[in-house]
């Protein structure tokens, strides 16, 4: 298979060296990418183009389309033929072999490019494979304006190449082409939209949390994190950094007036991220603020906020809507996780100030200790998000099964889409599909007489699960982990 890609429009009108340096970046994102599935892929091209050559017969195709669907930078990609040129005729009837039986009853429109010397032109290209297509289809019609299938033809030189499909990808800027970012994230449907957008616009995102007293809560967000980075962002490193800010709340509720305790924790927070973003050559801090969303984002309140960071705060959300904000999360894949995150509460006003003063939250927070704050940003852990998982520890052992009982029962906890991209396959074996964050409601629901092991890639995510499983009564409950 054969792959042509077009970068984002807003890549092709850079200047010249600003667009060399973003197509150079995303020929190294996608090589890099694709060679973790086949160090065979070549991937090659020029200033307005990528092209990828699959290797035949090793069932790549798949995997490799959805890999590049979900690359920041990449307008189209399309599946092409190549042919040796040999007449307009030959291009025509290539055309209506690709294209047999797809444009019945549909309507159709030819676009053509070329390049190089020949003897006839792009137009002469679209009204001679037109007409081939229009005698050979039952039913079909051309337009030009909003087709429902568009054949698509480019010759260069002695070749000419016809595209097959054609798909969609992220858009955007090629990751590692912009500057680097810190995103601030809780697990919840605005920050993990909030990274999603940075990512797709170039940005290399770190990822900042402030833990406000919830080892669950940082488990499910280092769960999210690790999602995100492995599907946009996997072509470059990062760190999530996870920050102890327990200490910061109790200073802030014994020495703050209630009414700004929101605002307050936010201003804290900015100045921990500010620290962290100059160690870790970040130029921004990301947050998922809407306006108006809670008492804290209202433009006064947003102001105030934005005074205690020395680094500009981004807010791609702003403007957004809930509801858009979970439509996003939904498409990208975080709705789930953002649905069953756990959350901390303990900061919340009974009459939160709405439009602060600048004046008067700087003179409460005069009040705080300093060096509470000091010794939280100290205290801060940094992973790489690769190790992520690996790093996630649990309270207890649980029983490790290495070769299940014939009788066992096989829980597949993964996301639905890692699932579908690697599937687990047993001979002997029934396997339910239960993600984890269903598996708490369903696992009340299975009969209690058998025995039920737990699976993900990496055994982390079950073994967290399964303890808490086991905490709540489930002596049946263990995981499943093969020997690698």
């Amino acid at each position: 298979m054969k792959l042509l890609i077009r970068p984002a429009p807003e890549v092709t009108i850079k200047s010249k060296p600003v667009r060399r340096r973003q197509m150079r970046h995303l020929r190294q994102n996608i090589r890099k990418l694709l060679a973790q599935l086949d160090y065979g892929i070549i991937v090659d091209g020029s200033w307005d183009r990528v092209d990828v050559e699959v290797p035949e017969g090793r069932g790549l195709d798949g995997l490799v389309i959805d890999e590049l669907l979900r690359i920041p930078g990449i307008s189209t990609i399309q599946e092409i033929a190549e042919f040796p040129l040999v007449s307009l005729e030959d291009i025509a009837d290539k055309a209506v072999a690709a294209f047999s039986g797809r444009l019945d009853r549909k309507s159709f429109a030819v676009r053509a490019r070329r390049h190089g010397e020949h003897d006839f032109q792009s137009v002469d290209v679209q009204r001679a494979v037109g007409r081939a297509l229009m005698q050979s289809a039952t039913g079909a019609r051309v337009d030009l304006r909003s087709p429902d299938v568009e054949v698509r033809i480019e010759v260069r030189g002695e070749r000419f190449h016809i595209a097959h499909r054609r798909h969609r990808g992220l858009g955007g800027y090629p990751l590692g082409s912009v500057e680097n970012v810190m995103t601030l994230v809780s697990g919840g449907y605005d920050s993990s939209v909030a990274a999603y957008l940075m990512l797709r616009r170039g940005l290399r995102n770190h990822f900042l949390f402030f833990n406000l007293g919830g080892v669950a809560h940082e488990v499910g967000v280092r769960q999210v994190v690790h999602y995100l980075w492995d599907r946009y962002g996997a072509s470059h490193g990062a760190k999530f950094i996870s920050v102890p800010f327990e200490g910061v709340v109790e200073e802030i509720m014994r020495s703050v007036g209630h009414r700004h305790w929101g605002v307050v924790l936010k201003r804290q927070m900015l100045k921990a991220a500010s620290e962290i973003a100059r160690n870790n050559n970040a130029v921004g801090l990301v947050t998922g603020d809407a306006v108006a969303q809670v008492s804290s984002q209202t433009l006064t309140n947003l102001n105030v906020v934005d005074r205690a960071s020395e680094v500009v705060v981004l807010r791609p959300l702003i403007a957004m809507d809930k509801e858009s904000i979970i439509n996003i999360a939904r498409e990208i894949g975080t709705e789930p996780y953002a649905r069953n995150m756990p959350e901390y509460c303990g900061v919340i006003s009974r009459k939160p100030a709405t439009r602060a003063r600048l004046s008067r939250v700087e003179a409460d927070e005069a009040a705080m200790d300093p060096l509470v704050l000091s010794q939280a940003i100290e205290a801060r852990e940094e992973t790489p998000v690769h190790e992520l998982l690996a790093t996630t520890t649990t309270p207890e052992d649980v029983d490790l099964v290495t070769t299940p009982a014939v009788n066992d029962v096989i829980i597949d906890v993964r996301h639905p889409a890692e699932g579908e991209h690697s599937p687990l396959k047993l001979t002997g074996n029934e396997i339910l599909k239960i993600p984890f964050y269903e598996l708490n409601r369903k696992v009340g629901e299975l009969p209690p007489e058998r025995q039920y092991l737990l699976y993900c890639d990496r055994g982390t995510m079950s073994r967290m699960h399964a303890v808490h499983l086991k905490a709540e009564g489930h002596e049946n409950i263990k995981v499943y982990a093969p020997a690698s």
